[in-house]
């Protein structure tokens, strides 16, 4: 039996002599019974991809119950660190583990996920389980109906035992709120994780879930991953249903809920096979069109590196990387180039502070009508006193909030010029390579976001045009985006790259995040969390 107390330069020299295998190996081994004491043994369990533990409790070397169990066990020693986990239900969790293992013992398989213990962003909502969307009003709201996407997680056989902290109505780029407190980066736990599925990513990084979906509208899904070392993707825009439960500010509940522009749902996993996984389960359109409609997504355009045509963008001259995240992704271009395949330094024509600008706008005006609803009337008594050339942030936000039909349909008539030229781009390249943000993780801020700033290369910014202006790129667009990553900072804090693929080709840009994953290796857990 293996030692639990082991470090892991001794856990590495064992796996050198031959004496145990590859972490990999071990659940495909003799080694492992179906006991849970014995699966509780293997060391970082928690760092495996959904697909390898699915296929392990499928094999019988290990079952539903244990898994979930390990996962219990992790979550009782380790989440206390994080507090990424903020909402469990580890009793329903249990039964619905047992009959899948029984499932199981009469040869039946519920689904591709079948036994898979995984979590869920607060704001998605699971029947029953208490969805608080990190604001105090709603601290005691349980929904009676799952979110399409969980319901769609559930059909294909996992388990969901948790769900995972967020700001406050997601409004945020950090995760923290009244209602639960503030989310930890496992990798330091000084700096923030990201948000807003800032919890998804930090439970993933530290092995305390086996699969996790977020959403993402401001680079939710994006940001969390690049800062916590996982793998995220934001899908095409409307290729996964966006409808819920009911929300608890709604007093009526609607079978035809209003669709939110940009906004999109999406997995976080700890390998890039795990994203292609999830999407198989979950794209699909909302449960009321599926009578009628389905949505079947094109093969990747390529299978091998050498093959894929690489556009690179991964500087510019008003929102340049820093020096850390630059170096990464200039490590990344210099394997890449190793490897043979086609690299050129080239963009669409797309000018990304417009980019930037323009996602702001869209996003205040889709989001104008949800509460408080304070926000507008605060807004439309500032609009007629803002002066002509008043371009700032403040000025622009209150405009987008109080703006006509009339505004709205310039802004979405620049939005599609833009589309036209990802989609000339794409005639040429299969992906392109950016930044997901211009830094690595930093330390946790509570100040007010509209009015953040943050220090980079000696000088006070803005924070949102730090952390903002690359991942709208994908976003405007409706493009699929995958982050990968792809190295460390010297202060050993992750580094992700975006991979921004064609419109509802989500499958080429997954490909070639699990290209770059055989380059650079399979995720490795952070220290503290290896066992």
């Amino acid at each position: 039996m293996i030692d639990k107390t082991m470090t892991r330069r001794q856990f590495n020299k064992l796996l050198t002599a031959g004496v145990i295998v590859s972490a990999e190996g071990l659940l495909n081994s003799s080694l492992v019974a179906t006991s849970f004491a014995k699966t509780s043994d293997i060391p970082a369990l928690g760092s495996y991809s959904a697909t390898s533990l699915i296929k392990a409790i499928k094999n019988k070397k290990t079952s539903a119950t244990e898994l979930l169990k390990y996962f219990i066990d992790r979550h009782k020693r380790l989440d206390p660190i994080i507090n990424a986990v903020v909402t469990t239900d580890f009793e329903g969790a249990l039964k619905r583990a047992q009959k899948a293992d029984e499932a199981l013992s009469r040869g039946e398989t519920w689904g591709p996920l079948h036994g898979l213990p995984m979590t869920i962003k607060d704001n998605i909502e699971v029947a029953g389980m208490l969805t608080t969307y990190g604001f105090s009003y709603f601290k005691n709201y349980r929904p009676t109906k799952n979110a399409d996407v969980v319901q769609s997680l559930l059909d294909a056989g996992a388990i969901i035992f948790g769900k995972t902290n967020l700001p406050a109505l997601g409004k945020d780029t950090q995760s923290f709120n009244d209602v639960f407190g503030q989310t930890n980066n496992p990798w330091d736990i000084e700096k923030t994780p990201g948000g807003s599925s800032g919890g998804s990513a930090a439970a993933l990084a530290a092995g305390l879930t086996g699969l996790e979906i977020g959403n993402d509208i401001g680079g939710s899904i994006r940001l969390p991953t690049h800062f916590c070392g996982v793998y995220g993707h934001k899908p095409s825009y409307n290729i996964v249903s966006m409808h819920g439960g009911k929300k608890p500010w709604k007093k009526k509940h609607s079978n035809y809920p209003a669709d939110i522009d940009l906004a999109v749902k999406g997995p976080l996993a700890r390998s890039a096979e795990d994203l292609k996984l999830a999407m198989d389960v979950i794209v699909a359109p909302p449960y009321y069109q599926r009578k009628a409609i389905k949505i079947k997504l094109p093969d990747s355009r390529k299978s091998k590196l050498k093959e894929f045509r690489v556009g690179l963008w991964i500087d510019d001259s008003l929102y340049p990387p820093d020096n850390d995240v630059g170096n990464c992704l200039q490590k990344m271009v210099t394997e890449l180039t190793k490897t043979g395949v086609n690299l050129k330094n080239e963009k669409p024509d797309i000018d990304l502070k417009q980019c930037h600008w323009l996602r702001g706008d869209l996003e205040t005006a889709t989001t104008s009508h949800f509460p408080p609803s304070g926000n507008y009337e605060w807004a439309m008594s500032q609009v007629k006193t803002l002066k002509e050339d008043d371009h700032s942030g403040t000025a622009r936000w209150v405009r987008a909030m109080t703006g006509t039909h009339r505004d709205w349909n310039k802004l979405n008539e620049e939005r599609a010029i833009m589309r036209q030229k990802w989609e000339d781009y794409f005639q040429d390249f299969d992906v392109l390579l950016c930044p997901v943000a211009r830094i690595a993780a930093h330390d946790h801020d509570h100040t007010k976001l509209a009015s953040r700033t943050i220090q980079f290369d000696n000088e006070t910014l803005n924070y949102w045009d730090v952390v903002g202006p690359w991942n709208s790129l994908s976003l405007v667009s409706y493009l699929p985006s995958t982050v990968a990553p792809i190295g460390f900072t010297p202060s050993g804090l992750p580094v992700g790259v975006q991979i921004i693929g064609p419109y509802l080709e989500d499958y080429t840009s997954i490909q070639f995040a699990k290209l770059l994953e055989r380059m650079n290796g399979s995720y490795k857990p952070p220290k503290g969390f290896e066992f």
